[in-house]
């Protein structure tokens, strides 16, 4: 009864509060469409109106102080290549990378397409800045692939300090490592476009150039590691295990740890494996 009476089918009588009246559902079923029409004329109407709400958004933008959760995580590879490259594609002002990887570790192809990559944005104006680690001296490939880069125009300097990898483009966009998903994929990262996160990352890249050696600032190719860094590879290359490289060259095992350390992080390797595989493949001096 009481579905009856909120539809209007039945009204209470008004001279038997217990009884009810029945109602037309003609004049009933007319009502109802009348309210129905007006509520869609009502919901047409504003819905309308998203174009313009939406519109605000490139003013509002960048006067805003709080981004809120602005990030993306890319599980594989092949996720971070396709965005990144379609934000490459739509950029207009600036882009700036700095890839701490050891040149042996890149692959060929991967290296091609970066390239092609900073080549067209060079070519539509974008101002290109590159930091790599200074391993990139001692390796044939990538000496000629950034000779290529500076002569187009983009600016490409490198550091014997280890950094952090990142792409920052146009102010807006970053991409960086995973540091937060536990077991991930190696290549998994995370595509940031909070404006204080990004804001934040530029200034440690302006940090991280500062510190860095231009490319045609660069005297000479081999000059990466010191003479007391390659003596000791000499003697690893030999087959000595780490902890006997000190007392045939007469230091102490804590200089030892330091130096190859220090060798690890001028050529980007994480791992003496690493450091060693790159050191195979130079020309030694």
């Amino acid at each position: 009864m009481q579905r009856l009476a909120a539809l209007g089918l039945v009204t209470q009588d008004p001279r038997q509060p217990d009884s009810y009246v029945a109602q037309d559902p003609r004049a009933v079923a007319r009502h109802v469409m009348a309210d129905a029409q007006a509520a869609i004329k009502q919901a047409v109407q504003r819905m309308e109106e998203l174009p313009a709400i939406e519109g605000l958004a490139p003013a509002f933008d960048p006067n805003r102080w709080y981004g809120g959760p602005r990030s993306e995580w890319l599980t594989t590879r092949d996720q971070m290549n396709s965005r990144i490259g379609q934000v490459v594609r739509e950029a207009s002002s600036e882009m700036l990378t700095a890839q701490p990887g050891a040149p042996v570790e890149r692959d060929p192809e991967v290296l091609r397409r970066g390239i092609d990559r900073v080549l067209s944005l060079v070519s539509r104006g974008v101002a290109v800045r590159s930091v790599y680690t200074a391993a990139v001296h001692d390796h044939e490939v990538m000496r000629e692939h950034l000779r290529t880069v500076t002569e187009a125009g983009g600016a490409v300097a490198t550091l014997r300090e280890s950094f952090p990898r990142m792409i920052i483009i146009d102010s807006a966009h970053l991409f960086i490592d995973n540091c937060v998903m536990p077991g991930a994929a190696r290549d998994s990262g995370w595509h940031v476009y909070d404006r204080a996160t990004v804001a934040w990352a530029r200034a440690l890249f302006e940090q991280i150039w500062a510190r860095a050696t231009r490319w045609q600032d660069i005297q000479r190719p081999g000059s990466v590691l010191t003479e007391r860094q390659k003596m000791i590879l000499r003697v690893l290359e030999e087959g000595e295990p780490q902890q006997k490289v000190g007392p045939r060259l007469g230091l102490a095992e804590r200089t030892i740890t330091k130096e190859i350390a220090a060798a690890r992080a001028a050529v980007g390797a994480r791992t003496v494996f690493q450091l060693m595989a790159w050191w195979g493949r130079q020309e030694k001096s």
